[in-house]
């Protein structure tokens, strides 16, 4: 078994579409393992986003994901990174497959709804930085 970590963004939280994206993971077969709500601080979105922070688009995400709460969830299942990658879809929900969750949910590249692991070795570092 594989752990991976899922993000309901604050966009798909406000919108009330909790409900729908846990149904998608555990209609897919995922186990959830852990999961909470909790209203991220600048600083602890800038940390977990750090990779990203020599994009432009680095101020504009941790702005958006301390906008409102999120909801990380701690999921299980044979091939689980990959699995939830095909599961969500595109990072641009206008280049999502169809039936995918961006495709079905997300409003655009940056308020798309969810945040998923993109690999084994991310999904170790982010399952532990939010359920140590």
């Amino acid at each position: 078994m594989e752990r991976t970590l899922l993000i309901i963004k604050p966009d798909a939280v406000d919108r009330k579409l909790v409900g729908h994206v846990i149904g998608r993971l555990e209609k897919a077969g995922f186990k959830i393992l852990a999961m909470r709500m909790e209203k991220l601080t600048e600083e602890k979105a800038r940390e977990f986003y750090a990779v990203h922070r020599e994009r432009p688009f680095y101020n504009d995400l941790v702005k958006y994901m301390t906008s409102g709460p999120v909801i990380p969830i701690l999921l299980e299942k044979e091939n689980a990174v990959t699995g939830l990658r095909e599961l969500i879809g595109a990072t641009d929900p206008a280049k999502a497959a169809c039936g995918t969750l961006r495709q079905e949910i997300a409003l655009d590249v940056q308020s798309n709804s969810v945040h998923a692991s993109d690999a084994p070795e991310t999904a170790a570092v982010e399952t532990v930085f939010f359920f140590g």
